[in-house]
């Protein structure tokens, strides 16, 4: 794997290297591990896309199998469970303590950070660039992280992409004093353009249109990457057998329904019949629905049916699926979709997602403290969790401890308000509240009056 020393060791020959760096990231398990959560959560599962039913000759031989079905099933339990996770944790937006702090990470950020959390689920890792108040993200497939041999930390990074392998391959490479653009056309490897710094102080004039006064780059490396665990992997890792084992089981299930659906016949006492005979028999009663046998020669055809034996998989992969929900410790519905549940079977059956969401959300928030520190703002993060809940039972124990409480608190905890809807409802409670307040006329200057009157009566 190739590191940041390395490319220090390369900048006479930063070409030749940036290729051949993207060339070794891509037969690296990182990289390997990052195709493999894109197809399995795109249903390209690579396992049963790849499986071939084979029959063997009596000498051993192998050869394909296409006489009989050969379906293939993936499931989608990878894109389930990245979506679930990433939006208990992300769906509400985040927080932070200065409501100004938000805009110092552009427009959107809310959804891109979502978009990033789930790449980094599935791939491993993302990584956030911090463009001049934007922030653009880049998934593991595209990205080639450059750590630092000595301290683990991110110093430069490769971004690539080909839109065909017809098409040139095109990368930009970022470092701490800038970045560089590259293409390989049919193996001719060119720089697009030259180093330059991240910003750039530009001055505007009817005259002289828009000039570059001075360039600058930020005081860290300006890509932050983002994690989903403290492993940096994917969480494709630990349940993709199973996912596979759980393909080949329903695949082979449909194969076997599939080659049992047809009726096939035996004959008796038709020995005579060669295979013509057998498909000429076999086409007419497909045709006509009727066949002619010689009674006198106690011929006789019988028709089957095979029935498929179906307990045992279907409670194998009850038992994968339930299984593999444990082991990613993802919210199983199943078990909060009766009528009456309460608030304490609620939360814990949330319990497992929560304990694997507080691993994203140390995560999380470490990567948007260095975007913050790119942007010279301190702030710290916050994020509400989008859990079902038994609403009229929420509702009644906060309605309990309302006088306790300010009326922000008291909107913030009822589960039926999304954020948004705060602040709105503060505004519209002082309104009412300001033209509820009777009008006070102000009679200071009788009351002086009077006084002065009282004064020269008694003299």
């Amino acid at each position: 794997m190739k590191t940041y020393q390395d490319l220090i060791a390369n900048k006479g020959d930063l070409q030749e290297y940036v290729y051949a760096c993207i060339s070794d990231y891509k037969g690296s398990e990182a990289y390997r591990n990052a195709v493999d959560g894109i197809n399995y959560s795109t249903g390209k599962n690579t396992v049963i896309m790849a499986y071939q039913k084979l029959l063997y000759s009596m000498t051993g031989e192998a050869f394909p199998d296409n006489y009989t079905a050969n379906h293939k099933c993936p499931a989608n339990f990878l894109q389930r469970f990245a979506t679930q996770e990433s939006g208990y944790l992300l769906s509400n937006g985040i927080r932070f303590q200065n409501e100004s702090t938000k805009d110092y990470l552009g427009e959107k950020i809310d959804s891109k950070l979502h978009k990033a959390a789930k790449d980094a689920i599935i791939q491993g890792a993302a990584y956030g660039f911090y463009n001049n108040g934007e922030v653009v993200y880049f998934t593991a497939s595209e990205f080639c992280p450059l750590f630092d041999e000595e301290t683990g930390q991110l110093k430069a990074g490769i971004r690539f992409w080909q839109i065909d392998s017809t098409k040139p391959l095109r990368a930009t490479l970022y470092e701490e004093d800038g970045y560089m653009d590259f293409i390989n056309k049919n193996g001719k490897i060119e720089v697009l353009q030259d180093k330059r710094y991240y910003k750039y102080s530009v001055a505007k004039s009817d005259f002289d249109g828009t000039q570059i006064l001075e360039g600058e780059n930020y005081p860290d490396f300006p890509i932050v990457p983002l994690y989903s665990n403290t492993r940096h992997a994917s969480e494709l890792i630990p349940i993709k057998a199973q996912i596979d084992a759980f393909d080949l089981i329903k695949s082979g299930f449909a194969n076997d329904l599939d080659d049992a659906s047809m009726i096939y016949w035996t004959l008796e006492n038709c020995g005579g019949m060669d295979d013509i005979d057998l498909a000429k028999f076999r086409d007419r009663l497909k045709t006509l629905k009727a066949a002619v046998v010689d009674g006198d020669q106690g011929a006789r055809a019988t028709a089957h049916i095979y029935d498929v034996p179906y307990q045992s998989r279907e409670a194998y992969l009850n038992r994968l699926e339930k299984d593999m929900i444990k082991d990613f410790m993802a919210l199983d519905v199943e078990v909060i979709s009766a009528g009456s549940v309460t608030a304490t079977q609620i939360r814990a059956a949330y319990e497992p997602l929560n304990e694997k969401c507080d691993e994203l959300e140390y995560c999380v928030i470490e990567h948007i403290q260095g975007l913050l520190k790119l942007a010279g703002v301190d702030d710290y993060p916050a994020f509400r969790r989008s859990q079902i809940s038994n609403e009229i039972e929420t509702a009644q124990m906060i309605m309990q401890c309302a006088n306790l409480l300010d009326k922000q608190t008291i909107l913030e905890h009822l589960p039926f308000l999304t954020v948004d809807e705060v602040p709105q409802i503060l505004e519209r409670l002082e309104q009412e509240e300001a033209e509820r307040m009777p009008f006070i006329e102000d009679n200071s200057d009788d009351d002086e009056k009077q006084e002065e009157n009282e004064d020269e009566k008694s003299n």
